[in-house]
């Protein structure tokens, strides 16, 4: 395997004094970011924070990369990659976000039109970057930006293939063409790209991490497990680096490991916000949900609960779109596993998705009927569908990709328990399984699930309740085809097994969930019938 050679200074007429200082300068940044070589003409001064904020961005740490890059234009006022990295911090691919204004803003501070930004490059190969992000951020559809801005990045690659950051952004660039579903194919592809950056230098931030998304899906997990084990090693000083292997862990079931994922990424995140003396929405709730989600699948619920009251705490402390959003999705996740409602119900004017399906959750089990078909009604409605765009990302995936929106599942989903309940079971069944194959039309989303009760699942539950338990076992199985190890599927199918007659196959699922239990809580609901059926 060849050395890697840390990222240098390539400005003779500076001296070697100055040279040397500032390459060592890079050398200890890398240490803690990855390693890469991106040779470019920006002056001793402004080329370390250059290189820390191109590690950033590798990591998505986007506002900590904005600064890195700010600190360079201002170290070397005329440095055009300066700029084409600040531009490149406001364009979020993966989470279908992206600030026009903010980019546009960044550029014109360098020159007012494209074409002199792209004339104050120094190289060929820094003009090809220049007219990259020129395509992504010219007027016009987001998608059409991102297939221009995809294939000014190919022709960067082919023209210099020794040159991985361009391959790797280029990978990355393929994966932000999928704009409202997972496309197996240009993920292949992707992938392929940045296997070749990882082979030759495996320390490459944006390599691990993109292969990482490259792979995460049941599926495609075990590909994605060398990079997983390696990316929170190679980049432990990015918060989003320490979350990123629980993207495989998850989609491999790997319950514990995902925890130690999130329990890090968390803390690191607090710490940042410390040290920068920011409010509590700074925090990565993202990791906390996931980390919330994960302990709930291990049967911990008190760790769980606990990590609900941190929500809560900076949902108060620092109100606003983002804690209000993703205290939602944690809640939700919290009443979906556990079916306690106490103190948690969302108010009536809770208006995500996930808040309204709770709120007619829990209305169903205090016996509330009306309560439980007002929501129902909400989210069945045009309106449900609207706003799912609106609360996207609020700690965890997605709500509307592939056509399909979580809203009007939910709706369904809550409209086949009433039926079931109110003594129509047949009905109760059709409206489940029009549920589960609405759930089906939407593009894979990695992490807890975005249908925060899975449809297949309340499909199976149904079904095994009606006296059928063959289908349910089909369907608890399709359930944990989608989300791997998930405790209340594989509590499912365990019945439905017993069920069926097939004692052998009940006991082998029980004793999968026992293990998987075996640090839970004492009062977690089903765990002595688990421990029983092993």
């Amino acid at each position: 395997m060849p050395a890697i050679v840390p990222s240098r200074i390539r400005l003779a007429f500076f001296g070697a004094v100055l040279g040397l200082a500032a390459a060592a300068s890079v050398e200890g940044q890398q240490a803690s970011l990855g390693r890469i070589d991106f040779p470019a003409s920006g002056s001793p001064s402004a080329m370390p924070d250059f290189l820390r904020g191109v590690l950033l961005l590798h990591s998505f740490e986007y506002a900590d990369a904005a600064e890195a890059f700010r600190k360079a234009e201002k170290a070397d006022p005329g440095f055009a990659m300066a700029y084409w990295g600040e531009a490149m911090t406001y364009n979020h691919p993966l989470w279908m976000q992206r600030d026009r204004a903010a980019a546009v803003k960044a550029l014109e501070s360098l020159a007012p039109t494209p074409a002199e930004r792209i004339g104050k490059a120094s190289t060929e190969r820094e003009k090809l970057y220049m007219e990259a992000v020129e395509a992504l951020w010219a007027e016009g559809d987001k998608a059409d930006r991102d297939r221009a801005y995809a294939e000014a990045m190919r022709r960067l690659h082919e023209r210099f293939p020794d040159d991985l950051d361009a391959a790797a952004f280029y990978g990355l660039a393929l994966l932000g063409t999928c704009e409202d579903h997972r496309d197996v194919r240009v993920y292949i592809q992707a992938a392929a790209i940045e296997e070749e950056v990882f082979a030759k230098n495996p320390q490459h931030p944006g390599a691990a991490h993109y292969l990482i998304h490259c792979y995460d899906d049941p599926v495609h997990a075990p590909l994605g497990m060398r990079p997983a084990r390696v990316y929170a090693t190679i980049a432990p000083d990015a918060v989003h680096a320490l979350h990123m292997p629980s993207h495989t862990f998850f989609a491999s079931g790997m319950w514990e490991d995902a925890v130690a994922s999130n329990e890090a990424s968390w803390k690191a995140s607090v710490g940042r916000a410390e040290r920068k003396g920011l409010p509590a929405g700074e925090h990565s709730f993202h990791a906390l949900s996931w980390l919330e989600y994960a302990n709930l699948q291990l049967g911990r619920w008190k760790d769980a609960r606990s990590q609900l009251s941190t929500m809560e705490a900076d949902a108060k402390a620092d109100p606003g779109e983002m804690t209000s959003s993703s205290l939602s999705t944690m809640r939700a996740i919290w009443i979906v596993e556990t079916r306690r409602c106490e103190g948690l119900v969302p108010p009536a004017s809770a208006t995500a998705p996930r808040d309204g399906f709770v709120r007619g959750l829990c209305a169903l089990d205090a016996g509330d009927r009306t309560g439980a078909e007002e929501a129902a009604d909400a989210l069945a409605a045009p309106a449900a569908a609207k706003k799912d765009d609106a609360h996207s990302r609020g700690g965890g995936s997605s709500y509307s990709r592939g056509g399909a929106s979580v809203g009007p599942i939910l709706g369904l989903e809550l409209q086949a328990l009433l039926a079931f309940g109110g003594g129509n079971r047949d009905e109760g069944l059709r409206l489940a399984a029009q549920a589960a194959a609405a759930e089906d039309a939407m593009s894979f989303e990695f992490g807890p699930p975005v249908v925060v009760k899975p449809a297949h699942e309340l499909d199976g539950e149904l079904l095994l309740a009606a006296g059928k338990p063959a289908d349910a076992r089909r369907e608890f199985e399709a359930a944990l085809s989608h989300d791997p190890g998930r405790a209340l599927s594989l509590l499912g199918l365990a019945r439905a097994e017993a069920a069926a007659g097939d004692a052998v196959a009940s006991k082998e699922t029980s004793a999968r969930l026992a293990k998987q239990w075996s640090g839970a809580d004492a009062d977690v609901r089903s765990r002595a019938e688990v421990l029983a059926g092993r």
